[in-house]
Protein backbone atom coordinates (compact mmCIF):
# COMPACT_ATOMS: atom_id res chain seq x y z
CA UNK A 1 0.00 0.00 0.00
CA UNK A 2 2.98 2.27 0.87
CA UNK A 3 5.00 1.82 -2.17
CA UNK A 4 1.57 2.88 -4.27
CA UNK A 5 1.33 5.90 -1.70
CA UNK A 6 4.80 6.87 -2.46
CA UNK A 7 4.45 5.78 -6.40
CA UNK A 8 1.79 7.84 -7.02
CA UNK A 9 3.55 10.97 -5.00
CA UNK A 10 6.76 10.65 -7.17
CA UNK A 11 4.56 11.09 -9.94
CA UNK A 12 2.42 14.29 -8.66
CA UNK A 13 6.18 15.93 -8.21
CA UNK A 14 8.27 14.15 -11.31
CA UNK A 15 6.02 13.21 -13.50
CA UNK A 16 4.36 15.67 -16.44
CA UNK A 17 3.38 18.17 -14.37
CA UNK A 18 6.78 19.03 -13.29
CA UNK A 19 7.99 19.67 -16.99
CA UNK A 20 4.86 22.67 -17.74
CA UNK A 21 6.39 26.08 -17.81
CA UNK A 22 2.91 28.21 -16.05
CA UNK A 23 3.19 28.66 -12.66
CA UNK A 24 0.86 25.32 -11.44
CA UNK A 25 4.86 23.46 -12.92
CA UNK A 26 7.22 26.17 -11.09
CA UNK A 27 5.41 25.36 -7.87
CA UNK A 28 5.46 21.80 -8.83
CA UNK A 29 9.34 21.58 -8.96
CA UNK A 30 9.55 24.29 -6.01
CA UNK A 31 7.68 21.60 -3.51
CA UNK A 32 9.49 18.31 -5.09
CA UNK A 33 12.57 19.68 -2.77
CA UNK A 34 10.64 19.05 0.74
CA UNK A 35 9.03 15.98 -0.70
CA UNK A 36 12.10 14.59 -1.43
CA UNK A 37 13.76 15.28 1.94
CA UNK A 38 10.29 14.01 3.60
CA UNK A 39 10.82 10.90 1.75
CA UNK A 40 14.03 10.11 2.48
CA UNK A 41 13.44 10.72 6.36
CA UNK A 42 9.89 8.36 5.99
CA UNK A 43 12.94 5.52 4.23
CA UNK A 44 14.76 5.67 7.75
CA UNK A 45 18.21 5.66 6.26
CA UNK A 46 18.21 9.38 7.76
CA UNK A 47 17.05 8.62 10.84
CA UNK A 48 19.46 5.55 11.73
CA UNK A 49 22.15 7.83 11.32
CA UNK A 50 20.63 10.56 13.64
CA UNK A 51 20.54 7.84 16.54
CA UNK A 52 23.76 6.79 15.76
CA UNK A 53 24.69 10.42 16.16
CA UNK A 54 23.18 10.75 19.78
CA UNK A 55 25.40 8.24 21.17
CA UNK A 56 28.24 9.72 19.83
CA UNK A 57 27.09 13.12 20.97
CA UNK A 58 26.65 11.69 24.54
CA UNK A 59 31.21 10.50 24.11
CA UNK A 60 31.96 13.64 22.61
CA UNK A 61 30.02 16.56 24.46
CA UNK A 62 32.58 16.81 27.53
CA UNK A 63 35.89 16.48 25.11
CA UNK A 64 34.70 19.20 22.72
CA UNK A 65 33.92 21.75 25.68
CA UNK A 66 36.82 20.60 27.33
CA UNK A 67 38.68 21.24 24.63
CA UNK A 68 37.59 24.82 24.06
CA UNK A 69 38.03 25.43 27.57
CA UNK A 70 41.59 24.96 27.61
CA UNK A 71 41.68 27.14 24.35
CA UNK A 72 39.52 30.01 25.76
CA UNK A 73 41.00 30.07 29.32
CA UNK A 74 44.14 31.56 27.37
CA UNK A 75 41.63 34.47 26.27
CA UNK A 76 39.85 34.18 29.80
CA UNK A 77 36.45 34.17 27.78
CA UNK A 78 35.82 30.24 28.73
CA UNK A 79 32.50 31.60 30.27
CA UNK A 80 31.48 32.36 27.52
CA UNK A 81 30.32 28.66 26.29
CA UNK A 82 27.84 28.64 29.36
CA UNK A 83 25.06 30.44 27.62
CA UNK A 84 25.95 28.68 24.36
CA UNK A 85 25.22 25.16 26.02
CA UNK A 86 22.46 26.65 27.75
CA UNK A 87 20.69 27.68 24.66
CA UNK A 88 21.55 24.14 23.13
CA UNK A 89 19.08 22.75 26.14
CA UNK A 90 16.89 25.50 26.21
CA UNK A 91 14.35 22.88 24.46
CA UNK A 92 14.19 20.96 27.22
CA UNK A 93 12.82 23.20 29.35
CA UNK A 94 14.12 25.85 31.65
CA UNK A 95 14.60 23.84 35.06
CA UNK A 96 15.83 20.59 32.87
CA UNK A 97 18.73 23.34 31.19
CA UNK A 98 19.84 24.77 33.75
CA UNK A 99 20.66 21.66 35.67
CA UNK A 100 22.17 20.08 32.51
CA UNK A 101 23.98 23.16 31.75
CA UNK A 102 25.56 23.36 35.32
CA UNK A 103 26.52 19.52 35.21
CA UNK A 104 27.96 20.00 31.51
CA UNK A 105 30.02 22.98 32.74
CA UNK A 106 31.51 21.84 35.91
CA UNK A 107 32.49 18.13 34.24
CA UNK A 108 34.07 20.30 31.46
CA UNK A 109 35.87 22.41 33.74
CA UNK A 110 37.56 19.44 35.91
CA UNK A 111 38.58 18.39 32.64
CA UNK A 112 40.07 20.96 30.74
CA UNK A 113 42.03 21.21 34.33
CA UNK A 114 43.76 18.21 34.25
CA UNK A 115 41.84 16.17 36.76
CA UNK A 116 41.79 13.23 34.68
CA UNK A 117 45.55 13.80 33.63
CA UNK A 118 47.29 13.49 30.22
CA UNK A 119 46.74 9.92 28.96
CA UNK A 120 42.66 10.46 30.06
CA UNK A 121 42.82 13.60 27.97
CA UNK A 122 44.31 11.97 25.14
CA UNK A 123 41.54 9.53 24.98
CA UNK A 124 39.06 12.20 25.19
CA UNK A 125 40.54 14.50 22.28
CA UNK A 126 40.78 10.83 20.02
CA UNK A 127 36.98 10.23 20.98
CA UNK A 128 36.49 13.37 19.74
CA UNK A 129 38.19 13.54 16.67
CA UNK A 130 36.52 10.28 15.54
CA UNK A 131 33.25 11.53 16.49
CA UNK A 132 33.51 14.53 13.96
CA UNK A 133 34.92 11.37 11.42
CA UNK A 134 31.58 10.07 12.19
CA UNK A 135 29.77 13.36 11.66
CA UNK A 136 31.82 13.84 8.17
CA UNK A 137 30.89 10.16 7.10
CA UNK A 138 27.35 10.86 7.19
CA UNK A 139 27.25 14.31 5.36
CA UNK A 140 29.68 12.49 2.95
CA UNK A 141 26.51 9.65 2.67
CA UNK A 142 24.18 12.34 2.27
CA UNK A 143 26.15 14.25 -0.57
CA UNK A 144 27.27 10.85 -2.30
CA UNK A 145 30.68 11.25 -1.32
CA UNK A 146 32.46 7.58 -1.68
CA UNK A 147 36.05 9.21 -0.77
CA UNK A 148 36.58 10.52 2.83
CA UNK A 149 39.27 12.70 3.74
CA UNK A 150 42.74 11.18 4.42
CA UNK A 151 43.98 10.54 7.98
CA UNK A 152 46.48 13.34 7.69
CA UNK A 153 43.77 16.10 6.32
CA UNK A 154 41.66 15.16 8.98
CA UNK A 155 43.62 15.30 11.81
CA UNK A 156 45.40 18.78 10.59
CA UNK A 157 41.26 20.20 9.40
CA UNK A 158 40.12 18.85 12.54
CA UNK A 159 41.88 20.08 14.80
CA UNK A 160 41.95 23.54 12.97
CA UNK A 161 38.49 23.47 13.35
CA UNK A 162 38.32 22.67 17.11
CA UNK A 163 40.98 25.27 17.65
CA UNK A 164 39.34 28.08 15.49
CA UNK A 165 36.02 27.29 16.22
CA UNK A 166 35.39 28.13 19.64
CA UNK A 167 37.37 31.23 18.81
CA UNK A 168 35.22 32.48 16.41
CA UNK A 169 32.09 31.23 17.87
CA UNK A 170 33.21 33.68 21.11
CA UNK A 171 34.56 36.47 18.99
CA UNK A 172 31.18 36.93 17.24
CA UNK A 173 29.05 36.83 20.56
CA UNK A 174 31.57 39.44 22.21
CA UNK A 175 31.48 41.82 18.43
CA UNK A 176 27.36 41.09 18.94
CA UNK A 177 27.61 42.62 22.49
CA UNK A 178 29.52 45.53 21.77
CA UNK A 179 27.96 46.37 19.18
CA UNK A 180 24.16 46.24 20.76
CA UNK A 181 26.08 48.44 23.82
CA UNK A 182 27.44 50.56 21.61
CA UNK A 183 26.38 54.44 21.81
CA UNK A 184 25.07 54.64 18.05
CA UNK A 185 22.82 51.88 18.58
CA UNK A 186 21.54 52.99 22.15
CA UNK A 187 20.41 55.94 20.35
CA UNK A 188 18.74 54.33 17.89
CA UNK A 189 16.99 52.19 20.51
CA UNK A 190 16.04 55.12 22.24
CA UNK A 191 13.55 55.80 18.73
CA UNK A 192 9.76 55.85 19.39
CA UNK A 193 9.62 52.78 17.15
CA UNK A 194 12.99 51.30 17.16
CA UNK A 195 12.96 51.27 21.40
CA UNK A 196 12.06 47.68 20.47
CA UNK A 197 15.38 46.82 18.21
CA UNK A 198 18.07 45.50 21.47
CA UNK A 199 15.23 42.90 22.83
CA UNK A 200 14.02 42.13 19.03
CA UNK A 201 18.19 41.64 17.94
CA UNK A 202 18.73 39.14 21.22
CA UNK A 203 15.58 37.08 20.59
CA UNK A 204 16.56 36.81 16.99
CA UNK A 205 20.45 36.04 17.75
CA UNK A 206 20.17 32.05 18.78
CA UNK A 207 18.61 31.23 15.47
CA UNK A 208 21.57 33.59 13.65
CA UNK A 209 24.44 31.78 15.37
CA UNK A 210 22.20 28.24 14.48
CA UNK A 211 21.83 29.30 10.70
CA UNK A 212 25.54 30.54 10.66
CA UNK A 213 26.44 27.10 12.51
CA UNK A 214 24.36 25.01 10.18
CA UNK A 215 25.49 27.01 6.95
CA UNK A 216 29.59 26.47 8.31
CA UNK A 217 28.72 22.38 8.68
CA UNK A 218 27.03 22.11 5.41
CA UNK A 219 29.99 23.94 3.77
CA UNK A 220 33.11 22.68 5.00
CA UNK A 221 32.14 19.49 6.55
CA UNK A 222 31.07 16.82 3.47
CA UNK A 223 34.23 16.33 1.25
CA UNK A 224 32.97 17.79 -1.45
CA UNK A 225 32.92 21.44 -2.72
CA UNK A 226 29.33 22.65 -1.07
CA UNK A 227 28.19 25.96 -3.33
CA UNK A 228 27.30 28.73 -0.36
CA UNK A 229 23.68 29.22 -2.07
CA UNK A 230 22.37 25.69 -1.26
CA UNK A 231 24.63 25.51 1.98
CA UNK A 232 22.61 28.53 2.97
CA UNK A 233 19.06 27.42 1.89
CA UNK A 234 19.92 24.51 3.78
CA UNK A 235 21.11 26.26 6.63
CA UNK A 236 17.92 29.01 7.01
CA UNK A 237 14.98 25.46 6.51
CA UNK A 238 17.18 24.05 9.16
CA UNK A 239 17.16 27.37 11.74
CA UNK A 240 13.44 27.64 10.84
CA UNK A 241 12.93 24.00 11.73
CA UNK A 242 15.41 24.21 14.84
CA UNK A 243 12.91 27.30 16.30
CA UNK A 244 9.86 25.83 15.30
CA UNK A 245 10.48 22.29 16.55
CA UNK A 246 12.50 23.46 19.39
CA UNK A 247 9.00 25.10 20.67
CA UNK A 248 6.99 22.76 20.34
CA UNK A 249 9.27 20.29 22.20
CA UNK A 250 9.26 22.70 25.10
CA UNK A 251 5.80 22.76 25.31
CA UNK A 252 5.41 19.09 24.97
CA UNK A 253 7.63 18.76 27.98
CA UNK A 254 5.81 21.39 29.67
CA UNK A 255 2.74 19.49 29.67
CA UNK A 256 4.52 15.86 29.62
CA UNK A 257 3.59 15.58 33.26
CA UNK A 258 3.56 11.51 32.59
CA UNK A 259 6.79 11.84 31.99
CA UNK A 260 8.38 12.49 35.05
CA UNK A 261 6.25 10.19 36.74
CA UNK A 262 7.76 7.39 35.02
CA UNK A 263 11.35 8.23 34.67
CA UNK A 264 11.27 10.06 37.67
CA UNK A 265 14.74 11.87 38.41
CA UNK A 266 15.98 11.06 35.36
CA UNK A 267 13.08 12.66 32.99
CA UNK A 268 15.56 15.51 32.04
CA UNK A 269 17.89 12.80 30.88
CA UNK A 270 15.49 11.57 28.32
CA UNK A 271 13.94 14.59 27.14
CA UNK A 272 17.25 15.55 27.02
CA UNK A 273 18.55 12.52 24.55
CA UNK A 274 15.29 13.03 22.59
CA UNK A 275 15.86 16.65 21.67
CA UNK A 276 19.56 15.63 20.87
CA UNK A 277 17.84 13.00 18.24
CA UNK A 278 15.99 15.73 16.68
CA UNK A 279 18.61 18.28 16.28
CA UNK A 280 20.58 15.83 14.22
CA UNK A 281 18.25 14.70 12.69
CA UNK A 282 16.81 18.45 11.78
CA UNK A 283 21.14 18.93 10.65
CA UNK A 284 20.98 16.14 8.47
CA UNK A 285 17.76 17.06 7.08
CA UNK A 286 18.82 20.94 6.07
CA UNK A 287 22.20 19.21 4.37
CA UNK A 288 20.06 16.65 2.12
CA UNK A 289 18.22 19.85 1.06
CA UNK A 290 21.43 21.42 0.65
CA UNK A 291 21.99 19.01 -1.53
CA UNK A 292 19.31 18.11 -3.86
CA UNK A 293 19.46 22.23 -4.26
CA UNK A 294 22.99 21.86 -5.80
CA UNK A 295 22.09 18.38 -7.45
CA UNK A 296 18.38 18.62 -8.81
CA UNK A 297 19.05 15.30 -10.61
CA UNK A 298 19.00 13.13 -7.50
CA UNK A 299 15.48 14.36 -6.68
CA UNK A 300 13.85 11.60 -7.78
CA UNK A 301 16.25 8.93 -7.25
CA UNK A 302 16.94 9.86 -3.64
CA UNK A 303 18.67 7.59 -1.45
CA UNK A 304 18.33 4.47 -3.23
CA UNK A 305 21.36 3.00 -5.01
CA UNK A 306 21.12 3.85 -9.07
CA UNK A 307 21.48 0.42 -11.06
CA UNK A 308 22.12 0.72 -14.78
CA UNK A 309 21.40 -2.06 -17.26
CA UNK A 310 24.41 -3.11 -19.50
CA UNK A 311 22.82 -1.21 -22.36
CA UNK A 312 22.33 2.20 -20.76
CA UNK A 313 25.99 1.78 -19.35
CA UNK A 314 27.13 1.19 -22.94
CA UNK A 315 25.03 4.63 -24.35
CA UNK A 316 26.36 6.22 -20.98
CA UNK A 317 30.08 5.48 -21.62
CA UNK A 318 29.00 6.47 -25.58
CA UNK A 319 27.14 9.60 -24.27
CA UNK A 320 30.68 10.95 -22.03
CA UNK A 321 33.17 10.27 -24.41
CA UNK A 322 31.17 11.76 -27.40
CA UNK A 323 30.79 14.94 -25.47
CA UNK A 324 34.74 15.37 -24.20
CA UNK A 325 35.66 14.08 -27.74
CA UNK A 326 33.79 17.20 -29.40
CA UNK A 327 34.91 19.18 -26.59
CA UNK A 328 38.60 18.52 -27.98
CA UNK A 329 37.62 18.72 -31.29
CA UNK A 330 36.10 22.12 -30.90
CA UNK A 331 37.53 23.87 -28.13
CA UNK A 332 34.52 24.25 -26.14
CA UNK A 333 34.05 24.72 -22.57
CA UNK A 334 35.52 22.09 -20.58
CA UNK A 335 33.14 19.13 -19.27
CA UNK A 336 33.01 18.22 -15.71
CA UNK A 337 31.57 15.43 -13.91
CA UNK A 338 28.49 17.82 -12.70
CA UNK A 339 28.38 19.43 -15.62
CA UNK A 340 27.71 15.86 -17.60
CA UNK A 341 24.99 14.91 -15.49
CA UNK A 342 23.03 17.97 -16.06
CA UNK A 343 23.42 17.42 -19.19
CA UNK A 344 22.63 13.72 -19.59
CA UNK A 345 19.71 14.29 -17.22
CA UNK A 346 21.52 11.69 -14.43
CA UNK A 347 22.32 11.50 -11.00
CA UNK A 348 26.39 12.53 -10.71
CA UNK A 349 26.90 9.06 -9.01
CA UNK A 350 26.36 7.26 -12.06
CA UNK A 351 28.18 9.70 -14.15
CA UNK A 352 31.53 9.79 -11.86
CA UNK A 353 31.89 5.84 -11.53
CA UNK A 354 31.80 5.92 -15.49
CA UNK A 355 34.21 8.59 -15.45
CA UNK A 356 36.59 6.79 -13.11
CA UNK A 357 35.81 3.70 -15.25
CA UNK A 358 37.07 5.56 -18.36
CA UNK A 359 40.06 6.56 -16.59
CA UNK A 360 40.95 3.34 -15.35
CA UNK A 361 40.44 2.04 -19.26
CA UNK A 362 43.15 5.51 -20.38
CA UNK A 363 40.43 6.60 -22.20
CA UNK A 364 40.07 10.17 -20.56
CA UNK A 365 42.36 11.52 -17.29
CA UNK A 366 40.24 13.42 -14.43
CA UNK A 367 42.00 16.93 -13.50
CA UNK A 368 42.29 18.07 -10.13
CA UNK A 369 39.19 20.32 -10.74
CA UNK A 370 37.14 17.65 -11.64
CA UNK A 371 37.02 18.58 -15.53
CA UNK A 372 37.24 15.16 -17.99
CA UNK A 373 39.91 15.36 -20.79
CA UNK A 374 40.80 12.59 -23.89
CA UNK A 375 43.55 10.56 -22.42
CA UNK A 376 44.33 10.02 -26.74
CA UNK A 377 43.77 11.40 -29.77
CA UNK A 378 40.47 10.72 -30.47
CA UNK A 379 41.15 9.56 -34.12
CA UNK A 380 42.66 6.28 -32.22
CA UNK A 381 39.84 5.86 -29.76
CA UNK A 382 37.50 3.72 -31.23
CA UNK A 383 33.94 2.72 -30.66
CA UNK A 384 34.35 -0.80 -30.13
CA UNK A 385 36.83 0.34 -27.45
CA UNK A 386 34.94 2.47 -25.23
CA UNK A 387 31.88 -0.62 -25.60
CA UNK A 388 34.13 -2.96 -24.77
CA UNK A 389 35.13 -1.18 -21.40
CA UNK A 390 31.82 -0.37 -20.54
CA UNK A 391 30.40 -3.92 -21.09
CA UNK A 392 33.19 -5.23 -18.26
CA UNK A 393 32.27 -2.55 -15.90
CA UNK A 394 32.48 -4.27 -12.58
CA UNK A 395 31.67 -3.37 -9.20
CA UNK A 396 34.74 -4.13 -7.51
CA UNK A 397 33.80 -7.08 -5.70
CA UNK A 398 35.27 -10.83 -5.96
CA UNK A 399 33.98 -11.88 -9.42
CA UNK A 400 32.33 -15.40 -8.53
CA UNK A 401 33.88 -18.42 -10.56
CA UNK A 402 32.19 -18.77 -13.83
CA UNK A 403 31.14 -22.27 -14.91
CA UNK A 404 31.64 -23.33 -18.38
CA UNK A 405 28.51 -24.20 -20.55
CA UNK A 406 30.20 -24.52 -24.06
CA UNK A 407 26.86 -23.98 -26.11
CA UNK A 408 26.41 -20.72 -24.19
CA UNK A 409 30.20 -19.76 -24.32
CA UNK A 410 30.37 -20.44 -28.24
CA UNK A 411 27.22 -18.26 -28.76
CA UNK A 412 28.85 -15.21 -26.26
CA UNK A 413 31.88 -15.54 -28.81
CA UNK A 414 29.61 -15.46 -31.71
CA UNK A 415 27.65 -12.24 -30.41
CA UNK A 416 31.11 -10.59 -29.93
CA UNK A 417 32.66 -11.11 -32.83
CA UNK A 418 29.89 -9.61 -34.51
CA UNK A 419 29.62 -6.76 -32.77
CA UNK A 420 33.24 -6.17 -33.33
CA UNK A 421 32.89 -6.89 -37.24
CA UNK A 422 29.61 -4.42 -37.47
CA UNK A 423 31.92 -1.63 -35.40
CA UNK A 424 34.49 -2.15 -37.79
CA UNK A 425 37.41 0.77 -37.35
CA UNK A 426 34.95 3.36 -36.93
CA UNK A 427 36.41 6.06 -34.16
CA UNK A 428 35.48 8.46 -31.87
CA UNK A 429 36.07 11.30 -34.09
CA UNK A 430 34.10 9.57 -36.85
CA UNK A 431 31.14 9.35 -34.67
CA UNK A 432 31.52 13.41 -33.71
CA UNK A 433 31.49 14.67 -37.47
CA UNK A 434 28.64 12.35 -38.04
CA UNK A 435 30.53 10.56 -40.87
CA UNK A 436 31.03 6.73 -39.94
CA UNK A 437 32.32 4.90 -42.29
CA UNK A 438 29.43 2.25 -43.42
CA UNK A 439 29.02 -0.82 -41.07
CA UNK A 440 30.61 -4.36 -42.65
CA UNK A 441 31.71 -2.80 -45.90
CA UNK A 442 28.65 -1.01 -46.60
CA UNK A 443 25.94 -3.23 -45.74
CA UNK A 444 23.69 -0.86 -43.46
CA UNK A 445 21.90 -3.63 -42.26
CA UNK A 446 21.55 -7.62 -41.47
CA UNK A 447 19.74 -9.92 -44.00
Amino acid sequence: MMQRIWAFLDWCFFGPASTRSDPFGLLIRTLSYPYAVIRDLWHGDINLRAMGLVYTTLLSLIPLLAFSFAILKVFGAHHELEPIVYEFFKPVGADSATQLTARVMQFADRVSSGIVGSLGFALLAWTLLDTIKKVEDSFNYLWRVEQPRSFGRRIAEYLSLLIVGPLLLVAFIGLSHATMNSTPVQEVAKMPILDRLPGAAIAVAPYVMVTAFFMGMYMFVPNTRVQWRPAFVGALAGGFLWAAVGKMFTAFVVHATRLTIVYAGFAFIVVALLWTYLGWLILLAGAQLSFYIQNPTYLRVGLQELKLSCVELEQLALKMMYLVGQMHLTGTKRWTVNRMSRELQLPGIAVAKMARALERGGLVKITDDGEVLCARDIGRITVNEILEMARNLRSGHIAPRNAAVPTVDRLMDQLDSLRRERCGDMTLRNLIEESPPLLNGGVSSPR
